[in-house]
């Protein structure tokens, strides 16, 4: 794991980040939910020996950032907190690369403001705006009734399993998971499913990079990525024999993608 040396306090919660300094593009990785930063550490390393500055943080009441008493996680707070640190930070137009929820929180931001970013990549993450069926539509809203459902002892294990293929991924996944409480769990989902607003018309109007692992059967993330880089008009990157935890199934790869899609993306 990286050492998040620097805190940032935010209302509600103290939010812990480090700058790996670089003379190329600023990268702002943005974990998925009930993970937290090491999730990324090989690509933050790797990425950060090629020249590039990295900026790594927990989001509120994941890993070391703190959550006061009494507050719960709520998608507007993870949005203005991500706001909040690239405003901190003075960057000029990063990229964004977000996995499963922190896609959505970067997608949610590049909506709302299109100018704080100058690259967008998305990692196994739902298209915000992308159309769904009836049966999806029932599947977010029953989601966290039947979370809620499953033993807290046994949630971590079964989300990590659903998550990551390899064994080394599930255990490391599994290990993350345990250190949130159900019901902090369960306030994320419900975040996480509040991203979700269709909207045909809507296109992303910065340089777009898509990544989804093979064998990812979390929600609709493999028929959603595929139709928004068809919308799109990109060439999605599919990761061989990895799950929804791409970049802990197969890092290697999960990097090799990420230089390629940064080394596309024009020079701010």
């Amino acid at each position: 794991m990286l050492n998040l040396d620097r805190t940032l306090d935010r209302p509600g919660a103290t939010l812990r980040f480090t700058v790996l300094d670089g003379h190329r593009r600023t990268v702002v990785l943005v974990h998925g939910a009930g993970m937290d930063h090491s999730m990324f550490a090989a690509q933050a390393l790797a990425l950060h020996e090629t020249g590039h500055s990295i900026v790594v943080f927990d989001q509120r009441g994941h890993g070391v950032s703190h959550l006061e008493p009494g507050r719960h996680f709520t998608g507007p707070a993870a949005l203005d907190d991500l706001a909040a640190l690239l405003d901190h930070l003075a960057l000029d137009r990063p990229a964004l690369v977000g996995h499963s929820l922190g896609g959505n929180v970067a997608q949610a931001l590049v909506r709302r403001d299109p100018a704080r970013a100058g690259a967008l990549i998305a990692i196994d993450s739902t298209w915000n705006t992308g159309p769904l069926s009836r049966g999806e539509r029932a599947a977010l809203h029953l989601a966290a009734p039947a979370l809620s459902l499953i033993p807290a002892s046994r949630l971590p294990g079964m989300l990590a399993r659903a998550s990551a293929v390899t064994p080394r991924a599930i255990a490391l996944t599994e290990a993350v998971f345990a250190r949130m409480p159900k019901r902090a769990f369960l306030d994320v989902w419900r975040a996480t499913v509040s991203f979700v607003e269709p909207d045909a018309g809507y296109r992303v109007p910065i340089p777009l990079g898509l990544i989804r692992g093979e064998l990812d059967r979390t929600g609709n993330i493999a028929t959603a990525m595929p139709a928004w880089a068809g919308a799109e008009g990109i060439r999605e990157r599919v990761v061989a024999g990895a799950g929804h935890v791409v970049t802990l199934d197969a890092p290697e790869a999960t990097t090799t993608a990420l230089h390629e899609l940064l080394a596309s993306v024009p020079h701010a």
